[in-house]
């Protein structure tokens, strides 16, 4: 099947021949005309199966017929994040290259006096984050009654961040006479439930049982112990030929400490959360997408928010505590038939995380044999201590604080010019901090091990 046969315009067809697209993906094939024929739809399909475009192109072609009135918009796109949200208004300005709609986006961390002049001037298609808008709606600046379109992208998302309160007080501010698109990656009883509030009659349409991993993604599991796991994390970047790479953290603190540490070891990696200014995050994605660094550190912000065809490679480095996270971090890669690589790195505390996305995939993730965390260097330097756990470092201090050493009280100045000593000679090692406050030091040369070269 070609876009051809789905009864779009020529206008439309041109666009998509330009961005270089032929054939349609299966959520295409089978959404765009049922959204031309003006059915409420519920969409189920895989992140990176090309859910945008099966919206975009069918409201390009319903909403080039028709005016706007200022603030009073003809269709609205909710989604999670910025990140997203910015996307598909890209995506509108790349098929709607030959008609004259206008749009307007309304995420937060941009001025609302920007968005307000759009508003004014009246959009044909308004996309936005539920937060924002609801600012919006509140202040009288947009009216939502004249929405003959509604499309609710990543409703599961929706879901695990807390926004459907405010969808559902959105939903309740349009009129009740609209065409409905409801689109998930996965399909849980509470979603299901909420499609049956918002669509009349819909038209349900899944290509790929929910929560699958991509064919083309080829997932490994390595287990390491906490204090290898950034050792483990940089012998894996340097052995996998990495062209670009995402790597996820599960907490914002996190996702900084990786970040500094990498940039310290002669990585070209940069960094996304939720607590960045908008200004901060779109300067980032746009930087990584042109190449100025090759790795991005993130939270889970960038699960959703990025579609890059050519990522090759995921890597968590934190085991998500939702098995659906799982699903949408390694769909950043094997995006748009090409191959990819997600590569998971789990200690002995993730075991009821594995067990989850096991049931929610399927199978467990394939595991790498052989590999034995840190085998590379398995003996501490001499400048070297072992990392101690939280534990035994509490003990260590109470036991120090009880009974002082004798050589310290003896002879202080002795220690500090042990020290200063140790520090003259060896001015090449560098001293970082790793995840439980330890000082470790870097810098030294690395050997990848031969098992790395090995694929599962």
């Amino acid at each position: 099947m070609k876009f051809s046969d789905l009864g779009l315009s020529e206008d439309v067809l041109r666009a998509v021949t330009d961005a270089g697209y032929d054939t349609p993906t299966p959520i295409q094939s089978q959404a765009i005309p049922y959204v031309l024929m003006n059915r409420d739809l519920l969409g189920c399909a895989q992140t990176g199966t090309g859910k945008t475009a099966s919206f975009t192109l069918p409201m390009i072609e319903i909403l080039a017929h028709g005016r706007t009135r200022a603030r009073m918009p003809r269709s609205l796109i909710l989604e999670p994040t910025r990140e997203l949200a910015a996307q598909v208004s890209e995506q509108f300005e790349v098929y709607g290259k030959h008609h004259k709609l206008s749009k307007a986006l309304l995420i937060g961390g941009v001025s609302f006096a920007e968005q307000n002049t759009a508003l004014d001037r009246g959009v044909d298609v308004l996309i936005a984050t539920p937060g924002r808008l609801l600012d919006h709606a509140e202040r009288g600046k947009v009216l939502l009654r004249d929405v003959k379109i509604l499309v609710i992208d990543e409703a599961d998302r929706m879901l695990d961040m807390g926004f459907m309160p405010d969808v559902e007080k959105i939903v309740s501010l349009l009129p009740q006479m609209r065409q409905t698109l409801f689109f998930s990656a996965t399909m849980p009883p509470e979603i299901r439930r909420l499609s049956s509030k918002f669509l009349s009659n819909p038209k349900e349409v899944s290509v790929s049982p929910p929560a699958t991993a991509a064919e083309t993604i080829s997932q490994a599991l390595i287990r390491v112990s906490a204090k290898d796991k950034r050792k483990t994390l940089r012998d894996l970047i340097r052995a996998e030929s990495v062209q670009n790479a995402l790597i996820f953290c599960n907490r914002k603190r996190d996702v900084g400490v990786l970040h500094r540490s990498l940039q310290r070891h002669g990585f070209k990696a940069g960094a996304l959360h939720g607590d960045m200014d908008q200004y901060s995050r779109t300067e980032t994605l746009d930087k990584f997408k042109a190449g100025g660094f090759n790795i991005l550190v993130c939270s889970d912000v960038a699960a959703r928010g990025l579609d890059i065809p050519s990522m090759s490679h995921v890597f968590n480095f934190d085991v998500p505590t939702h098995a659906d996270d799982y699903i949408h971090r390694i769909g950043r890669t094997g995006r748009a038939g090409k191959q990819g690589r997600a590569i998971t790195l789990a200690t002995s505390e993730d075991k009821r995380y594995l067990e989850s996305i096991a049931k929610l995939i399927g199978y467990p993730i394939p595991k790498i044999e052989g590999f034995q965390a840190g085998e590379s260097d398995t003996s501490p330097k001499a400048d070297e201590k072992p990392v101690e756990s939280r534990p035994q470092a509490r003990r260590r201090s109470n036991n120090r604080r009880d009974k002082p050493s004798a050589s310290k009280a003896a002879a202080p100045s002795q220690n500090r010019n042990r020290k200063a000593e140790t520090r003259k000679a060896e001015p090449s090692v560098i001293a970082e901090r790793d995840d439980i406050g330890n000082s470790v030091p870097f810098g030294q040369d690395e050997h990848v091990p031969a098992f790395l070269l090995r694929k599962p």
